[in-house]
C-alpha cells in the first residue's frame, strides 16, 4: 500500500490512550476537513425505496486472513441490510487486487463502467486506487481498513468516507513490557512497500528509544523475503518482535509463527487475523466489526447519500486477542493481558 493520490507521509497524529484507539465509540470521526479541502454540496438525502437493487464492487487490495475477514462482514451485513430494508443489494464475487496496482486500475475500471452505486476497497492501496478511478463519476467509495486516511490523502473528498483500524502502538509496547520488564531488543519486522506500517513502526522506534531499549529492523515485500528477515530475527536473539497491520508480513504469518514459538521468541501484532495464524497477542480493533461498520456507511451512502457522513469512522479497541497455543509454547499466561482490555483467547487456524 505504497503509492498514495499524492504521497503517503505519515503526518496523522492522533493522541492514543486505549487499547487500539482512543475513540469513545466506534463512530468517534476526524475533524471537519478544512476550506482548502471542504465538500462539495452533498446529495438531498432519500429513504431506501423497498424494492430497489444497489450494485456494490467489493475489492480487496489482497487474499489474506484479515481482509478476507474484513470481505466476509462486509457481504454477510448487506444481505442482512436488504433484508431489513426490503432490497437487494447485488455484489457478486468479492475482487481481489492481488496487491498489483496494475490489476485493481482495471477492477476499478470494470466497476465504473458497471455503473455500481458504491465501490468498497480493503485496505490503502486499493482505496486509494478506486477513489482516483471514481473521480469523474463521484461514485460512493466507502473504504474499510485504513490505518491513516490523512496521510493516504483520502479525507475531505465528497464522495469518499469509511473506517480506520488505526492501531495504538505504545499499548502494543507497554503490554511487551507486563510480559518482560527487562526487555532488551526488539525486532521490528515490517514491509516498507507498506503504507500502514510506517507510522507505527516510527511510533515504536521513539517508545523504545525513550526507555533505552535496543531495536533491529527487519523487512520483507515478499512471502520469502518475509521468512529470510524473521530468521534473522530468531538470530539475533531479540526478546520480542512487533509487526503492524502490514499486509506482507500478514500474508506469511502461518510460515514465521513457528519459527519464533520454537525460538521463545513472542510475536506482538497489529490485528487479530496475526494471531489465529499463530502470533502471540494483539490489542486493536475487531475486523468483523469493522467490516459490519462498513456496510452500513455503505449502504447509507447508497440510499440516502453522502450528507450526513464523517469524513471517516475510527473503530475503537479494547480487545486483547491471545493464542493460547503460542502462549503454552511461550510459556506466558494470557491473563497477563487483561489490564489492557477484554482479553479473547484464539488457537491457530489457516484461515
Amino acid at each position: 500500500m505504497k503509492k498514495t493520490l499524492k504521497s503517503l507521509l505519515v503526518v496523522l497524529s492522533m493522541a492514543l490512550t486505549a487499547c487500539g484507539s482512543s475513540a469513545a465509540s466506534n463512530t468517534a470521526a476526524t475533524p471537519e476537513p478544512t476550506s482548502a479541502s471542504e465538500p462539495s454540496a452533498a446529495p438531498q438525502e432519500a429513504a431506501p425505496a423497498e424494492g430497489k437493487t444497489y450494485k456494490v464492487a467489493v475489492v480487496k487490495q489482497l487474499d489474506h486472513a484479515s481482509l478476507d475477514e474484513i470481505a466476509n462482514a462486509i457481504t454477510a451485513r448487506f444481505d442482512e441490510l436488504a433484508k431489513e430494508n426490503n432490497v437487494t443489494i447485488s455484489y457478486g464475487t468479492v475482487y481481489s487486487g492481488q496487491n498489483d496496482q496494475t490489476t485493481l486500475q482495471q477492477i476499478a475500471s470494470q466497476a465504473i463502467a458497471d455503473q455500481v452505486d458504491a465501490i468498497v476497497p480493503i485496505a490503502t492501496l486499493a482505496a486509494v486506487t478506486m477513489t482516483a478511478a471514481a473521480s469523474d463519476t463521484k461514485t460512493p467509495v466507502i473504504y474499510a481498513a485504513i490505518s491513516d486516511p490523512e496521510a493516504a490523502e483520502l479525507t475531505g473528498i465528497e464522495y469518499v468516507s469509511g473506517t480506520s483500524d488505526a492501531l495504538n502502538t505504545e499499548t502494543i509496547m507497554n503490554m511487551m513490557l507486563a510480559t518482560n520488564p527487562d526487555l532488551k531488543t526488539v525486532g521490528l519486522l515490517y514491509s516498507k512497500s507498506e503504507a500502514n506500517s510506517e507510522k507505527p513502526i516510527a511510533e515504536a522506534k521513539k517508545f523504545l528509544e525513550e526507555k533505552g531499549i535496543a531495536f533491529v529492523e527487519a523487512n520483507g515485500n515478499t512471502n520469502d523475503e518475509v521468512i529470510q528477515a524473521a530468521s534473522s530475527l530468531v538470530g539475533q536473539k531479540v526478546d520480542a518482535v512487533f509487526t503492524p497491520t502490514d499486509n506482507v508480513i500478514m500474508a506469511a504469518e502461518l510460515a514465521i509463527a513457528p519459527m519464533f514459538a520454537e525460538a521463545k521468541i513472542p510475536h506482538y501484532a497489529g490485528a487479530d487475523s496475526f494471531v489465529r495464524n499463530g502470533a502471540f497477542v494483539t490489542c486493536g480493533v475487531n475486523y468483523t466489526e469493522l467490516g459490519k461498520k462498513t456496510a452500513e456507511i455503505a449502504f447509507e451512502a447508497m440510499s440516502s447519500g453522502m450528507g450526513k457522513l464523517e469524513s471517516y469512522y475510527l473503530m475503537d479497541g479494547g480487545i486483547v486477542t491471545v493464542n493460547t497455543e503460542t502462549a503454552a509454547a511461550l510459556g506466558l499466561d494470557p491473563k497477563l493481558f487483561s489490564q489492557f482490555g477484554e482479553v479473547v483467547e484464539v488457537v491457530t487456524t489457516e484461515d
